[in-house]
């Protein structure tokens, strides 16, 4: 590595830094990120380009190297943030402000204010320098507000099982930046001198609000560098780990993930229908066309040498979804419904039925709309789903399926029935799943609910699953990828 050290690094830092790379791919790879031996060669060659001091510059290298997919950027900046966190004695918990790992001094340094600095400071100075930084929006004095607000108010001790959110809120419930941004606002109209238009206060609260995101950012990082500091780099990087966006359990995901998977189903929605059409476009070729073989054979005095094939026609299958819309699996619902209806230009018909323990249609919502989450909204909000009490009653709704629509099933028909069998110990009506079955082309059953769970409970998978083409466990959006893939 010493192209590395001559980029900037300190001298004797390349083999630590040689290291912290090492340490940093297998993280991402346990995170889920993709990367291959070769994209890690490039890294290492790359950042021999890059001055180590520039750690946005440092980044994007890496980035540009190991990332392949948007979605999958928050992963790797929060695996860089931990490996390549500030260090120094700074940083360190014990009431000394003791020294940290010497190895790492120097190694993406950054400037600090020393083990005691700020330590004089009242309240009100801290809050004083907090309003002149988010006034002139300094970032050095951000950075410097943000070290000595977590000094103050985190309360951080070494060696407490505590993560970093809860420090976070210790030190902002302490700040009232509510507080500071209407002083801000009060300032800048006194400032003006006059009644400011209403979009020019719109335009300064805007940018005050974004100072203050920027601010928390600071202070975010700031406690995430002591934890490293007082925990090391492996056991935060196991912390903070989290799921990538297309391994996210449909029936377990934050509200923030659930927007993450709201904006990874669109490319994905994307690369399936090529990747349907693309499948049916060239599927293996047709039976034996033996009059075709046998005409072309005179060339070769009767001689069979060159078989011809009869021209595949694929043809495009109808589907019929039957989802329980349930509270337990709704979100898994929402998402197939959405996937399916967005690829929908490689179906011949797509007709959806939602039921808990009643069933209704809802293809009607689906209709004349390119926005295929409000259909989803209207029909968790609108569809006639409920019989008696509102808890999923599998036979009963199978039962009105086959009763309404049961005609309608064809052997072009492929069925796919998401919920997780979970029946609230009602009759299971198992035979109609197996009349579906001898009329339609295939049926799958999608269950959101790892197998391991399966016919525990109220349960009752395998009741159904001797009738079905397939069951398969979709939790997540990979899983639903691979699934439709198999559809085709």
């Amino acid at each position: 590595m010493t192209a590395a050290t001559a980029a900037g690094a300190p001298a004797g830092a390349g083999d630590r830094l040689l290291g912290l790379l090492n340490g940093f791919i297998a993280e991402l790879r346990a995170a889920g990120i993709p990367t291959s031996l070769t994209e890690s060669l490039d890294a290492m060659e790359a950042v021999k380009h890059v001055p180590i001091q520039d750690r946005e510059t440092f980044k994007h290298a890496l980035a540009a190297t190991l990332v392949k997919n948007q979605s999958h950027w928050r992963a790797f900046e929060t695996v860089f943030e931990v490996y390549f966190s500030l260090r120094g004695p700074e940083y360190a918990l014990d009431a000394a402000d003791g020294p940290g790992d010497p190895d790492d001094e120097g190694l993406l340094d950054g400037p600090g204010d020393g083990a005691g600095a700020g330590d004089a400071l009242t309240p009100e100075d801290l809050a004083e320098m907090l309003y002149r930084a988010l006034m002139s929006g300094d970032g050095a004095m951000m950075r410097a507000a943000a070290r000595q607000s977590v000094r103050r108010y985190g309360g951080m001790e070494p060696g407490r099982p505590v993560g970093g959110t809860y420090y976070l809120y210790r030190t902002l419930r302490n700040l009232d930046l509510d507080g500071v941004l209407e002083r801000l606002l009060r300032q800048a109209q006194d400032a003006s001198g006059s009644a400011s238009a209403p979009l020019d206060q719109r335009l300064r609260r805007d940018e005050y609000e974004h100072r203050i995101e920027r601010l928390k950012k600071e202070i975010e990082a700031e406690i995430r560098r002591r934890l490293v500091a007082d925990r090391g780099i492996e056991a935060m990087a196991r912390t903070l780990r989290k799921p990538l966006p297309e391994d996210v359990d449909f029936m377990h995901a934050s509200r923030e993930e659930m927007i993450d998977l709201r904006k990874a189903i669109h490319p994905l929605t994307r690369k399936l229908a090529v990747r349907l059409a693309r499948k049916r476009r060239h599927r293996r070729r047709g039976p034996l066309d033996f009059r075709s073989t046998v005409r072309h054979s005179l060339s070769y005095g009767g001689v069979p040498a060159e078989p011809k094939f009869r021209h595949p026609r694929p043809h495009k299958p109808e589907i019929m979804v039957v989802a329980d819309v349930s509270g337990s699996v709704a979100a898994f619902a929402r998402f197939t419904l959405q996937l399916v209806y967005a690829i929908s230009s490689q179906f011949s018909k797509v007709r959806s039925f939602a039921f808990i323990d009643g069933l209704d249609e809802v293809t009607r919502f689906f209709e004349g709309t390119d926005d295929v989450g409000e259909a989803v909204h209207r029909v968790n909000a609108e569809a006639d789903v409920v019989w008696v009490d509102g808890h999923s009653d599998y036979g009963h709704a199978l039962g009105v399926f086959w009763g309404r629509y049961g005609a309608d099933v064809g052997p072009r028909t492929t069925v796919m029935i998401l919920g997780d069998a979970r029946n609230n110990y009602h009759a299971a009506e198992s035979w109609i799943v197996k009349a579906i079955s001898d009329k339609a082309r295939q049926v799958y059953w999608l269950n959101p609910e790892p197998r391991s769970y399966w016919d525990t409970g109220d349960s009752i998978v395998s009741q159904y699953a001797g009738f079905c083409d397939g069951v398969f466990e979709v939790r997540n959006l990979r899983q639903l990828s691979a699934f439709v893939d198999h559809l085709a």
